[in-house]
This record gives structure tokens, C-alpha cells and sequence, in this order.
């Protein structure tokens, strides 16, 4: 565990000694779209909830009689 905690405290200190790491570019002329006149696209929305069925808590039940309901000799 000492070893460990002295490995983060030399990576850290290593990481504080660096030299000024470089500044991002500037991306402002990359947000404006190229077309300008091009027509705007519609896109078809989907109900999220679609086919959603809302399940109730049931009472508890054996689970020997699921167990078989569900396994493969039951189809």
C-alpha cells in the first residue's frame, strides 16, 4: 500500500513539474455547416413507449412450480 502511495505522489509530482502543455486549436470556423441554403431535414419521431405493458408485483409463489413452468420439459 506505501508503495503504491508513493508512486501516485511521484507521478504527481512529476505531472506538476512538466512544461505548459500546449493550447487546444481553435475550432470556431468548423461549427458553421458548409451549406447554408441547404433545406432542413425533418426527422420522424417515435413514440418511446410504444408496446409498453406495466407490470404489477405478484404474490409470492412455489418456486418449484416456476421452476417448471419455465424449463424446456413444459413446451
Amino acid at each position: 500500500m506505501k508503495i503504491q502511495l508513493l508512486f501516485g505522489a511521484f507521478a504527481l509530482a512529476l505531472g506538476a513539474c512538466s512544461a505548459e502543455s500546449t493550447p487546444l486549436p481553435d475550432v470556431t470556423s468548423q461549427t458553421q455547416t458548409s451549406a447554408q441554403s441547404a433545406p432542413l431535414r425533418t426527422l420522424d419521431q417515435s413514440n418511446l413507449f410504444a408496446g409498453f405493458q406495466a407490470y404489477s408485483p405478484s404474490d409470492p409463489q412455489s418456486w418449484r412450480s416456476l421452476n417448471d413452468a419455465q424449463s424446456e420439459a413444459a413446451e
